[in-house]
């Protein structure tokens, strides 16, 4: 995806509305549960799992939305909506991966800062 990883206006407004402090602990649990919703989504699309693929991509685009990861929050969704069938178009969950690296290393440079 093009543009920024993570909205620096939208992260920042949310450090002044929330609590600096806050949003560096929501940031280090984003970080340490995403990888787990990414291997949800593979382990829900190589299951067959439709309901658990739904989930684990709706938690994924809320998450990202939080923070201001527009780019992943919409590759989240466009799985999210298109369930399994999206999954098996080309490498979708690659990509998101891929993205969720560029705004996980993003998010680490903003936090605390």
């Amino acid at each position: 995806m093009s543009g920024p990883a993570i909205d620096d206006v939208a992260f920042a407004e949310l450090q002044a509305s929330a609590g600096a402090e806050f949003v560096d602990e929501l940031v280090d649990t984003f970080l340490a549960e995403a990888p787990r919703m990414l291997a949800e989504l593979r382990a829900a699309a190589e299951g067959a799992n439709a309901e658990a693929f739904r989930r684990a991509a709706h938690s994924l685009k809320s998450n990202a939305s939080t923070f201001g990861a527009a780019p992943l929050a919409a590759m989240a969704r466009e799985l999210e909506l298109g369930g399994l069938a999206a999954a098996g178009q080309g490498s979708p969950l690659a990509a998101l991966a891929a993205e969720y690296a560029r705004a996980a290393a993003r998010l680490a440079e903003l936090r605390g800062g």
